[in-house]
């Protein structure tokens, strides 16, 4: 006896009943994964472009002409590139089912859907940067680019995290003047992974044996000068943190200052790290595993701050459940 056929309509309907209708623990760990990808991609770009692999895999979608993988021949350099690659795709996976983890709640939580999408859009692109990276021999400009775009999809990844725990954007509570000065924090934070940007752009970590090949061109700075003007507005953050740190735990409303409180220590903590590895890297020939690390932090970092703005709105509300 033949079984019945299902239809593609109902079979349509049964997948769209199994997505999520409410901010379950299944979005938030796939948040939760968006962000730790976003970051730990920072870390693998960035030992790529610290071991000079970034040429590893020499074309782009594939690593060689004949070979989507990369071959013996390629020997770790092609490892490391490769593995970065692989890492995007994963994150790609990531985003692909965090979309369709808030498809159902497009209306009631347009916030988390719009993010989703946004993610989504912006990994695109970075793609297309990587490619674009490889195709024009490591161009120290894009190469900038797509480390820039990494810190911004880290806030979009923040944004989500944030808002699937607290519920929809509510209006600020915290005075105007130390929202004014988080902002400030914010800008400077932004100057100072701009300003790092161009100095690693301007060596010696820009690949030394690609540049010797006519790849991997340095961006002409001065290196030494370009990394002094770097630490300025680093040290402009920190003291910036002292300072809202302090407000926040001075502050006589204890539930109200509480996430606010928390962020404002990790931000001081991550800060007080960047420094450190900052110095040390700079005494000591900046040795790779340290620069990776300098890099790291400051996607971190990037998330640390974006949550100390989100927390000085009140919490939102989670609307009710429903079937959409």
């Amino acid at each position: 006896m033949t079984q019945p056929v299902k239809s593609p309509v109902g079979l349509g309907k049964r997948i769209w009943n199994w997505l999520p209708a409410r901010v379950n623990r299944a979005v938030k760990i796939l948040v939760w994964i968006s962000l730790v990808m976003q970051v730990l991609l920072i870390g693998t770009g960035g030992a790529v472009r610290l071991t000079a692999s970034g040429l590893g895999c020499p074309t782009w979608p594939n690593c060689t002409d004949s070979s989507f993988v990369p071959t013996p021949q390629l020997g770790i350099y092609g490892v490391i590139e490769f593995t970065n690659r692989m890492l995007t795709g994963v994150l790609v996976v990531v985003v692909l089912l965090m979309f369709f983890a808030v498809l159902r709640l497009r209306t009631t939580r347009r916030d988390l859907f719009a993010l989703a999408i946004v993610q989504g859009g912006l990994v695109a692109v970075q793609a297309v940067i990587g490619g674009i990276s490889v195709l024009s021999k490591l161009s120290p400009q894009v190469v900038g680019v797509h480390f820039a775009l990494s810190c911004i999809l880290v806030v979009v990844a923040t944004m989500l995290v944030w808002r699937a725990f607290t519920g929809v954007r509510g209006g600020l509570w915290a005075p105007r003047w130390y929202v004014i000065f988080g902002w400030i924090d914010a800008v400077f934070v932004a100057l100072t992974i701009v300003l790092g940007i161009l100095t690693t752009g301007s060596g010696p970590h820009a690949g030394d044996a690609l540049t010797a090949k006519g790849l991997a061109p340095r961006n002409g700075l001065n290196s030494q000068v370009i990394q002094t003007i770097h630490s300025i507005p680093a040290y402009i953050t920190f003291a910036l943190a002292i300072l809202l740190l302090v407000v926040a735990f001075a502050a006589r409303d204890r539930a109200r200052w509480k996430n606010t409180r928390r962020v404002t220590v990790a931000v001081l903590i991550v800060e007080l790290l960047q420094i450190a590895v900052g110095l040390i890297q700079a005494n000591e020939g900046l040795p790779v595993a340290l620069v990776n690390v300098h890099l790291v932090l400051a996607g971190i970092l990037v998330a640390a701050v974006s949550a100390l703005l989100m927390s000085l709105r009140n919490p939102g509300t989670f609307p009710a459940d429903r079937t959409l």
